[in-house]
């Protein structure tokens, strides 16, 4: 591949010349540009990104990390994001952290490193470990969950939708529909997004008079595969709901798949609402809780661009609503 020294010496002028005239910056006549710009075409020449990277000191790379690359609910954020930075001139990179800690903060080093000009994060679990890491690097970072350190003094923005009123929402629309036993289905307890879906289902129950069973409480990882195992559990045990609460749409499409592999009938037998309304829970009738993951996506590589491009440092947060749809899962007027 020909280089600008090639091309100068072509053309017979210098090197600086032929660069003011390839990059359109700097005083160089119509007459040189035009001789430039024709043996460029000539020697197909292309500038290196690498070179491109050295001279303006930007990637034009977004590091976009997501902990489960399976997971339909991410597909929308993906795109809202990439809606937003194709617009600027940015490319995503989509880096799969297999929901572990120690694969966010191999990313998070990447980013210091400068193999991207800001990250989008999203994570089960913001905790001190990985916000530790994202505050010492110092780079623009936009996470998809609510995270205030408790000394404050945080280097990076977030964007979230209220997962505690959506567990709320879905519970409280089983509650309407006459259950009064109703099971949740979610991760593990101990991460910050389980805990807080957990908490929305035992709050309402509590707002409804009812009394909180975690008996009631299964554990899952928001997979097919971990409904369909919490449902083999739930139908077997001494105390049968008649209400399920996932945490997401693909735990309860597995619920709702080892009921239909054993003749159990949805949602007669058993209403379900699901969370994130993927396009599964249009195609399975499946009442689910909209996580608007597009707005998320914009929003958030919205206040990426401002902080990498415009220079902003001060932090920005911005809340976004969940919204209930009803579908036939849930539907039965006990």
């Amino acid at each position: 591949m020909s280089n600008i020294y090639e091309i100068a010496k072509k053309v017979g002028l210098s090197p600086s010349t032929v660069a003011r005239a390839l990059s359109g910056r700097g005083y160089c006549s119509e007459e040189s540009r035009k001789k430039v710009l024709e043996a460029a075409k000539e020697v197909n020449y292309s500038p290196t990104h690498a070179a491109k990277t050295l001279k303006s000191k930007r990637t034009n790379k977004i590091l976009f990390c997501i902990p489960d690359i399976y997971n339909p609910f991410y597909f929308g954020m993906i795109k809202g994001a990439n809606d937003v930075l194709e617009k600027y001139g940015y490319y995503t990179l989509l880096c799969y952290t297999k929901h572990n800690i120690e694969e966010e903060l191999k990313m998070i080093e990447a980013l210091r490193e400068k193999y991207g000009d800001g990250m989008i994060f999203v994570s089960f679990n913001f905790c001190e470990k990985n916000i530790s890491a994202v505050n010492a690097s110092k780079m623009p970072v936009v996470l998809t969950n609510r995270y205030d350190s408790p000394r404050g003094e945080d280097y990076f923005d977030y964007v979230y939708i209220d997962t505690y009123k959506g567990v709320q929402l879905a519970t409280r629309h089983l509650v309407d529909q006459g259950h009064r036993k109703i099971a949740f289905i979610g991760g593990n307890l101990e991460e910050q997004t389980s805990f807080e879906r957990y908490s929305g289902w035992k709050d309402e129950l509590i707002n409804s008079g009812l009394d909180p069973d975690d008996s009631l409480v299964y554990e899952g990882d928001y997979t097919i595969d971990s409904g369909y195992a919490c449902a083999e559990k739930i139908v077997k045990s001494s105390n049968v709901p008649t209400g399920i609460v996932a945490a997401n749409d693909l735990m309860a499409i597995g619920f709702i798949r080892y009921c239909g592999d054993n003749g159990i009938k949805i949602p007669h037998d058993f209403a379900v609402a699901g969370m994130d309304n993927t396009d599964f829970s249009s195609v399975l009738k499946l009442t689910s809780v909209d996580m608007r993951q597009e707005e998320i996506g914009l929003n958030a590589a919205s206040l990426l661009m401002e902080r990498v491009l415009g220079g902003r440092t001060y932090k920005k947060t911005i809340r976004i609503e969940p919204r209930l749809v009803v579908r036939e899962s849930s539907i039965t007027n006990k």
